[in-house]
């Protein structure tokens, strides 16, 4: 079985997830969380899918919430991607082989995986100058996103067929749980791999919900000095020191951002964030943009960005780092403490609303897709 992380293509009429379709009586049926609209999350039950040439069957057995499925849910549109038919959501997922299909070969049913949520369209060719950068790649269809028509259903289901090259067998020792946060964990590894070396640095993250505890842990585990969380929610910053922050700021409470530090992650996506951001980031260093900005034009004070010759990089989704996220988890790097809500499947939409509530303390929500 192929296992390269972000190396799989796929054409438009590739297999897009368990999409409904016309069923005899005896087929066999599997339950999904799908919405349909805006505000219009529904449990349905549809024909479970078949693993065609080159696929895996996968029996899910858990998923986290993401802000897209948030959006989707809320808005039924997740930045310019928008609804035009039922979307399952979910592309933090983790299960277990349920059968292979034709052609494929390598670990066996039964086996624990994560997947690798991206398919590239077309050839997969990039421009020299990002030769390998296959994050940045301009047409990639993701899990539970309604980027294209029709659209690339999730992972929330009972089952779910993906190509093999999309899946990533867990580690002995390492849960399908702590297995679905590998695609989270690979958004901050990329992160912070944007800056070359971060052992002994002292770091900044602004913004404290799952990515940014996340940005925490995987400084911390690439040997970051100190380690500062900054955010408006005190249960957030619990997570946060939870994860590895030496400091905590609550901004709410009248703390503020600390000065001259050498590298700042931008995680809470708030444009008016920009401003002290830049202002906290010491003459010549770095701030990475974690935290996904509006696509709309937004004020920002930006004059420390030329004064000061700070570099501002942006950071977005993962190339390779999902196999580094394996290997921490591995390596004993716990983010049992990012967890603090577990949903069964049936209350989707409770589990949904609890990671919406920005006041409600939650860090990672986690749904558990199995009936086990």
């Amino acid at each position: 079985m192929t296992v390269v992380a972000g190396k799989g293509r796929t054409s438009a009429a590739a297999d897009l997830g368990p999409r409904e379709r016309p069923s005899d009586a005896g087929e066999p049926r599997m339950r999904a969380v799908v919405v349909h609209g805006p505000g219009d999350l529904r449990v349905d039950e549809r024909t479970r899918p078949v693993p065609g040439a080159g696929e895996v069957l996968l029996a899910m057995e858990w998923g986290g919430i993401c802000g897209s499925d948030i959006a989707y849910w809320k808005k039924g549109a997740s930045g310019t991607a928008e609804l035009a038919h039922p979307l399952v959501l979910g592309h933090e997922v983790a299960g277990r082989i349920a059968a292979l299909g034709p052609g494929v070969t390598g670990p066996g049913v039964g086996s624990p995986v994560t997947v690798h949520p991206a398919q590239l369209l077309g050839d997969g060719v990039l421009p020299e100058r990002i030769a390998g950068r296959t994050n940045l790649y301009p047409q990639v269809r993701y899990l539970g996103s309604a980027a294209f028509t029709p659209h690339t259903d999730g992972g929330f289901s009972q089952y779910r067929t993906v190509r093999a090259e999309q899946i990533r067998p867990l580690p002995a020792g390492v849960s399908t749980e702590q297995g679905a946060l590998a695609e989270p964990l690979a958004v901050a590894l990329h992160a912070v791999g944007r800056v070359p070396d971060l052992r002994g640095r002292t770091v900044l993250v602004n913004g404290a919900g799952p990515i940014g505890s996340l940005v925490v842990a995987a400084a911390r585990h690439r040997g970051a000095g100190t380690v500062i969380a900054a955010d408006l929610t005190a249960p957030a910053l619990a997570v946060a020191r939870a994860m590895g922050a030496d400091e905590t700021r609550d901004l709410a409470r009248g703390d503020v951002l600390p000065q001259d530090v050498d590298v700042v992650f931008e995680a809470s996506g708030a444009p008016a964030a920009l401003g002290p951001v830049l202002r906290a980031t010491a003459r010549g260093g770095t701030l990475v943009q974690v935290g996904n900005l509006p696509g709309a034009a937004a004020p920002a004070v930006l004059g420390d960005l030329v004064t000061r010759e700070i570099t501002w990089t942006g950071s977005y989704r993962f190339v390779e780092e999902m196999d580094d996220a394996l290997l921490a988890l591995r390596e004993g790097l716990d983010l049992t403490p990012l967890i603090t809500h577990r949903f069964p499947m049936a209350r989707a939409e409770e589990a949904l609303a609890v990671a919406a509530d920005p006041a409600g303390g939650s860090g990672k929500v986690m749904l558990r897709l199995s009936d086990g």
